[in-house]
């Protein structure tokens, strides 16, 4: 979520006691003494939320708020109003104000509007870049969905690795979507024209495999569940593969090949073959941040199947979805948006007995721990990535009991 907080106010030091309640709420906050001083940094593309006093010397709130919406209109601006401006902020509010709150704010109320405003700015980013990548013409952005540096991760994998028409081994967790991008890598090959046909490798015969590759030809053939592929077929497979299939192989699996062919239950030199370009999906443990921008795309696409208007998720329940573990990864998020869309209970674990702070405890430690992940343990990168001073994030690894080196590879 944007952390990000414009703060524009001509007293010095009300700038001053706003940027310091907002720091040690570990809120990034950006100061500024006036509408004009401000301007350059609103934009359509500005990824936090504005608190501005209402009387300025010059172009005032007014002027602020009109200037915000004119570059985007779902940017939110909290005014601040001094005593007896109650009416021009109600008519501010009028005007589009997200809220006002009346000076002096104690830090509580503060913080507690922006935290809703952050969401709200959050969640209509997060819509925004599900769109772009829905009407997008490259596979990858249209079919994988996800706003975090994960997500991003496998798109540009999946785009190295297609063109290549080499064989692929695309290796998630159960319910990650291995199919979808084994798919996604054949729409992105020389033979994206051509048929991409799917099996399970599980009890596939010899005679089941030349029929799969006839199938298959001129495009892809992608088997599913490859380890369970029986030990006579996996001979018939790699020498078809040395000798030229006629058809892309693409391989999927859940389970550790490299760790099946120490224990001599797969065959060492197949999965040389298709271990040529490796794909690895991510949990969705491992990129909460990627649980609404999912789970959104699922209640929609859930609304338009049982042909209903898509109903309103609210930031409060994204946060407690984010909180959950989805050992079931995707596969078990739309289920989840399918009963959401249907009014069934949703069952989303611990979470129903855990308060709103608790939740976000829950998915804070989860974000350190993976960034902690993809910087192979080094904490001040990983600081860095997540935009923390060094001290704050020190904080919070001591205050969940993360150890660093317990990340390193």
């Amino acid at each position: 979520m944007t952390r990000k907080v414009l703060v524009v106010d001509d007293d010095a030091d009300i700038r001053e006691a706003l940027g310091q309640t907002l720091e040690l709420a570990d809120l990034e906050a950006i100061t500024s003494g006036s509408f004009v001083a401000a301007k350059d940094l609103i934009t359509s593309g500005f990824d936090g939320v504005i608190v501005s006093d209402i009387r300025m010397p010059g172009r005032d709130g007014f002027h602020l708020l009109e200037y915000a919406h004119a570059q985007d209109a779902e940017l939110p601006v909290i005014l601040l109003t001094g005593e007896g401006d109650i009416p021009m902020a109600v008519r501010a509010m009028g005007q589009g104000a997200f809220d006002f709150l009346e000076k002096p704010c104690a830090s509580a109320d503060l913080l507690a509007v922006l935290e809703r405003a952050l969401k709200t700015r959050s969640l209509v980013l997060e819509n925004r870049q599900l769109k772009r990548q829905l009407e997008s013409g490259d596979p990858a952005a249209r079919l994988l969905f996800g706003v975090s540096q994960q997500a991003d991760d496998l798109r540009a994998r999946v785009r190295s690795v297609a063109p290549t028409g080499a064989e692929v081994l695309v290796i998630g967790p159960s319910g990650s979507g291995i199919s979808k991008v084994a798919e996604v890598v054949h729409l992105m090959s020389p033979v994206g024209q051509g048929p991409f046909v799917k099996r399970s490798a599980a009890g596939m015969t010899d005679k089941g495999f030349a029929a799969l590759c006839e199938e298959g030809a001129g495009g892809s053939v992608f088997l599913d569940d490859v380890s369970a592929m029986p030990t006579a077929t996996q001979y018939t497979v790699l020498e078809r593969l040395e000798r030229g299939a006629g058809t892309r192989v693409i391989a999927g699996t859940t389970t550790d090949l490299s760790e099946l062919v120490a224990q001599g239950g797969f065959h060492a030199e197949l999965f040389y073959r298709l271990d040529v370009m490796r794909v690895r999906i991510p949990s969705l443990a491992e990129r909460r941040e990627d649980i609404p921008v999912i789970f959104r795309h699922y209640v929609a696409q859930a609304a338009e199947q049982a042909g209903i208007d898509t109903p309103e998720v609210t930031p409060d329940h994204l946060v407690a979805l984010m909180a959950q573990e989805w050992p079931g990864n995707a596969r078990s998020l739309m289920s989840a948006a399918m009963r959401f869309v249907l009014g069934m209970p949703e069952e989303v674990g611990q979470a129903q007995d855990l308060g709103l702070s608790e939740q976000m405890a829950q998915v804070e430690r989860s974000l350190l721990i993976a960034a902690l992940g993809r910087q192979n343990g080094r904490a001040t990168a990983a600081a860095e990535a997540l935009k923390l001073p060094r001290k704050t994030f020190y904080d919070k690894l001591a205050r969940y009991g993360i150890r660093p080196e317990d990340y390193r590879r």
